[in-house]
């Protein structure tokens, strides 16, 4: 890899870890001063809603500026979005507590915007892949990508427990304004990409429909992406609810190490892709990487064992990166490089849509009718021999609905026309013509 991409890599570490670090230390303060699961699936919800939202447009913003450009002002959005919070944590004090009160919301807004932001630098960060890195080494670039992730999960997830366990919310805040500041001036000085000005520089145009012909000009793209989109609705049931569950069985400061423990999985899933590839077939292992996901889905929740929770999240971390990588990988090679922002982006926007209605959906179910039917003795003795006994058990039942879903639908997909189509184009563009 070049020296350009590795520095690329090493900003982006730091600027995940940035933004990570609050949205994490966010999520766990918002569980711990609300003691609320629908407060807590509730503000998943926004900021997956919000991610939906922006994808189609950060996307645009790709491919009408050049790369370190929409990567400085991602940077530049998250530092204002954090300072401001920083400044209203500040003013308003205790009434943040309220989660009813509009005080809270402004916060909750401010955060989720600065980390929300950090998507526009994940989008050109796909395509500077296509214009770094050969065609044929992309997929273990595509693996460092999620090495780098993993690494930054890592970090994060030890740091914000700590940092919200001992030095509040007020200074996680400040902590991630000022090392958004220290990436911004690493961007502008050290880095330098070599790319040229792109042709149509349209920068209002939203180019849905661009995008939307260019997934349909190949043969089995848009199956792949609703079928990622599905995935994300069930992949919401465990965004929403996996805090909750794990502050059930953890301290806050436990449970953020032990998503630090289990991000290793994450740091292993991307190393292993950056080592060996993902072959000639990235779709099949796709494919194998979301069957893989629904049985450990299955399986962590089974018991409310802590040791069993930790063993499920290392599976969890460690195949998601392989999944990731290959279908970054099958975009890169399939969608054209100036075109690629805007698919990107579409794609990010139509996967993760689902995503919010899972989490708004949820939370109430599980608050008002999961949780409660658990813990009666009907919930006990109708469900004690498949998920055992303890605080959590509503939510252990989520879990394990959503997972069974999942693995019916994987094992569909491998069965359907739109797999062999999109996996004969993918190896037709590996033939040199």
């Amino acid at each position: 890899m070049t020296t350009t991409f590795r520095r690329l890599l090493i900003n982006t570490l730091v600027a995940n870890v940035t933004t990570t670090f609050l949205s994490f230390g966010f999520a766990f303060w918002v569980y711990l001063v609300t003691h609320s699961v629908l407060a807590a699936s509730l503000v998943s919800g926004v900021s997956m809603l919000i991610g939906a939202a922006s994808g189609t447009i950060f996307g645009a913003v790709v491919d009408s500026h050049r790369k370190k450009t929409a990567m400085a002002l991602s940077t530049s959005i998250t530092g204002v979005a954090f300072a401001l919070a920083g400044v209203l944590y500040a003013v308003a004090g205790r009434q943040l507590t309220d989660w009813h009160g509009p005080w809270f919301w402004a916060f909750t807004l401010l955060v989720l915007v600065g980390s929300t932001a950090g998507q526009l630098r994940s989008i050109a960060l796909s395509t500077a892949v296509t214009l770094l890195v050969p065609a044929d080494r992309r997929d273990k670039a595509n693996g460092l990508v999620g090495t780098v992730n993993g690494v930054a999960h890592l970090i994060t997830s030890v740091l914000s427990g700590l940092s919200v366990g001992f030095v509040g919310m007020g200074g996680t805040v400040a902590i991630a304004v000022v090392f958004t500041a220290a990436v911004l001036v690493h961007l502008l000085l050290a880095i330098h990409l070599d790319e040229p000005r792109p042709e149509h520089h349209d920068r209002t145009r939203i180019d849905i429909r661009s995008a939307w012909q260019t997934m349909r000009a190949v043969p089995g793209l848009l199956p792949l992406v609703l079928f990622s989109t599905f995935n994300n609705l069930i992949m919401g049931v465990f965004m929403a609810l996996m805090d909750p569950y794990g502050l059930n069985l953890f301290s806050v400061q436990s449970w953020g190490l032990v998503l630090g423990l289990t991000s290793i999985g994450f740091i292993a899933g991307g190393a292993l892709v950056a080592r060996f590839g993902l072959g000639r077939s990235p779709l099949r292992l796709l494919m194998l990487a979301n069957v893989a996901i629904a049985i450990v889905g299955l399986g962590t929740a089974a018991r409310e064992w802590q040791s069993l929770l930790v063993l499920g999240m290392f599976g969890f971390m460690l195949v998601i990166p392989v999944a990731e990588a290959a279908e970054q990988t099958i975009l890169q090679r399939m969608v054209p490089f100036e075109k690629q922002g805007r698919v990107f982006g579409f794609a990010q926007s139509i996967e993760t849509a689902s995503t919010p209605i899972a989490a708004f959906a949820i939370g109430p179910a599980a608050q008002f009718l999961l949780i409660p039917y658990m813990d009666s003795p009907s919930g006990r003795t109708t469900f004690s021999w498949l998920l055992g006994e303890g605080q959590a058990r509503g939510i252990a039942l989520a879990f394990v609905a959503a997972s069974l879903l999942m693995l019916i639908v994987v094992l569909l997909a491998f069965l359907s026309a739109a797999y062999r189509r999109l996996n004969l184009s993918y190896t037709a563009e590996l033939v040199p013509a």
